[in-house]
C-alpha cells in the first residue's frame, strides 16, 4: 500500500488520514480498499473504541473520487469504473452501519466521494473552512455515494437544491442544515485529536461526547438560507426553473443560471433519483445508485462533462440535450434500468 492512507492506533483511537493533499485528498481505488480493510479490522478489535478520519494539508478533507479513472475506464470498456463504484459504495454502506463511533473532521473541501466517507458517519465536525458540495451535475453525472439517500432527508427543497445546482455550503450552513453536527475551530483540531487518543474510548458514544464537550462550539451563525428555496419543492426540474424565473432577487436568478449550465439529462435523472431515494433504505438506495452509475457510462454527457471540466478545461460542454424539455421520460427511465452485471453484495 502506498502512503495515500496514513493509519495509526493512538490509545483506543483508530486514526486514518487521507494523504493526497496535492489532489485535495481525492479517493483512489487503493484508498477505498485500505479504508475498508482498516475499518473492518478495527470494528472487530475490542481495543479500538472509536475511529477518526481527517485529511492531510489545509485545503481539503476530501474533494471527490478518481473521476478521470472513471472516464478512462468507460472509454476503454474495462471494469475499473465498475470495481471502483462497487467498492466505494460498499465502503459507504459500511460507514453508514458502523458499530463504533465514526468521527470525521470535515474541514476544507468536502465534495463527492468525500461526502460519502463523512456524511453517513455518526460525528461530522466542521471547521472554519468547511466547504460542502455535491457538484456532479456539472460533469454530466448525479450525486452518488449515498447522495440520493441523505439529500432528501435534509428536506426535499434543500436536497434538490444541493443535488441539482451543486451549491456550496459553508460551515454555518452545513451546521444549520445538519450536514455537520459539531463545530470545532480548525486551530483546535490537533488538540481534539490528541484528547481523543488520550481518552478511555470504549466504543460508546458517551466516551466520545465527553471529549467533544470540551471542544465543541456553537459555530458561525450566518447560515442565511433564503426563502426562495421553496422553488425546489416543485414537481420537476422545468417547474423549478419556472418558479425561480418568477421570483425576484439575486439568489433565485443565480440558481436559475446555474441550472441552465448543467446537463439537462443529469438534472432530470438527479431529480428523480433524489425523489425515489426518500422511499428507500440505505442499501436499496446504494443499489439504485450503482445501476444509475453504470448506465451513465453509456451516455454522452458523462464523458463530455468530464472533458470540459477536468481534461480540456474549456468549461464549454456540449450536452446531449439543448434544454430540459427535450429530455423524455423514457430517457430518464433508461438510466434507472437494472444492469446486466452481477449485483453488488454490500458488506453485511
Amino acid at each position: 500500500m502506498t502512503n495515500q492512507i496514513i493509519s495509526r492506533v493512538s490509545g483506543n483511537l483508530g486514526h486514518i488520514t487521507l494523504n493526497r493533499p496535492k489532489a485535495l485528498n481525492a479517493l483512489t481505488q487503493d484508498m477505498v480498499d485500505e479504508m475498508t480493510r482498516l475499518l473492518l479490522a478495527w470494528e472487530q478489535d475490542d481495543y479500538i473504541g472509536a475511529i477518526l478520519i481527517d485529511g492531510a494539508g489545509d485545503r481539503a478533507f476530501c474533494a471527490g473520487g478518481d473521476v478521470i479513472l472513471l472516464h478512462d475506464s468507460g472509454k476503454a470498456g474495462d471494469d475499473r469504473a465498475e470495481r471502483f463504484w462497487r467498492d466505494e459504495y460498499a465502503l459507504n454502506e459500511l460507514i453508514h452501519r458502523y458499530s463504533k463511533p465514526y468521527i470525521t473532521l470535515i474541514d476544507g473541501f468536502v465534495m463527492g466521494g468525500g461526502v460519502g466517507i463523512s456524511v453517513h458517519g455518526r460525528y461530522r465536525i466542521a471547521g472554519d473552512d468547511t466547504v460542502f458540495a455535491m457538484p456532479e451535475t456539472g460533469i454530466g453525472y448525479f450525486p452518488d455515494v449515498g447522495g440520493t439517500y441523505f439529500l432528501p432527508r435534509l428536506g426535499m427543497d434543500i436536497g434538490q437544491w444541493l443535488g441539482l445546482t451543486g451549491a456550496r455550503l459553508n460551515a454555518a450552513q452545513s451546521l444549520d442544515i445538519g450536514v455537520a453536527n459539531g463545530f470545532i475551530p480548525s486551530n483546535k483540531h490537533a488538540a481534539f485529536t490528541a484528547a481523543l487518543s488520550e481518552a478511555k474510548l470504549d466504543g460508546s458514544d458517551a466516551a466520545v461526547q465527553a471529549v467533544m464537550t470540551k471542544f465543541n462550539e456553537p459555530g458561525p451563525m450566518d447560515a442565511d438560507l433564503p426563502a426562495a428555496l421553496t422553488a425546489f419543492n416543485e414537481k420537476d426540474v422545468p417547474s423549478i426553473l419556472r418558479a425561480l424565473d418568477g421570483m425576484s432577487g439575486e439568489w433565485a436568478a443565480k440558481q436559475a443560471v446555474s441550472l441552465r449550465r448543467k446537463s439537462p439529462l443529469a438534472l432530470s435523472v438527479t431529480f428523480e433519483a433524489i425523489k425515489r431515494g426518500l422511499e428507500l433504505d440505505f442499501k436499496a438506495a446504494m443499489m439504485q445508485e450503482l445501476d444509475i452509475s453504470l448506465n451513465f457510462l453509456k451516455t454522452q454527457d458523462f464523458y463530455e462533462g468530464i472533458r470540459a471540466q477536468l481534461i480540456d478545461k474549456d468549461r464549454n460542454p456540449k450536452w446531449s440535450h439543448d434544454s430540459l424539455d427535450d429530455v423524455s421520460d423514457a430517457q430518464i427511465e433508461r438510466l434507472f434500468k437494472k444492469t446486466a452485471s452481477p449485483r453488488q453484495q454490500f458488506l453485511d
